[in-house]
């Protein structure tokens, strides 16, 4: 059993719950989050708000997973990711459950 996170920003919900149906994920759980980048070491040029703490409506999603469907949403969020003309991307993480109940 794998524990699957993902996160993004909120515009991808919909594309994000999506990717977990085309995986077989059926219960998953998820919740809004406020997303945070420190600015202060990028250059003045390359930081388009002009801020130095940069905040986001996000998203994060979790869910117990085999590893077939952990690897189905590494595809798919993968191939979503690929297609995005934004910085933003979806963010997937996998760790290894050694014990649940």
């Amino acid at each position: 059993m794998k524990l699957l996170i993902i996160t993004a920003i909120r515009v991808f919900e919909k594309e994000i719950k999506q990717i977990l149906k085309k995986s077989d994920v059926k219960i998953f759980s998820f919740a809004n989050i406020n997303g945070f980048r420190d600015s202060t070491e990028e250059s003045v040029e390359s930081n388009w708000f002009a801020s130095e703490m940069n905040q986001n409506e996000s998203m994060l999603f979790y869910a117990f997973a085999t590893e077939e469907q952990t690897e189905l949403v590494f595809k798919y969020a993968n191939e979503f990711n690929e297609t995005q003309k934004t910085l933003s991307k979806i963010h997937v993480v996998v760790l290894n459950v050694e014990k649940s109940n």
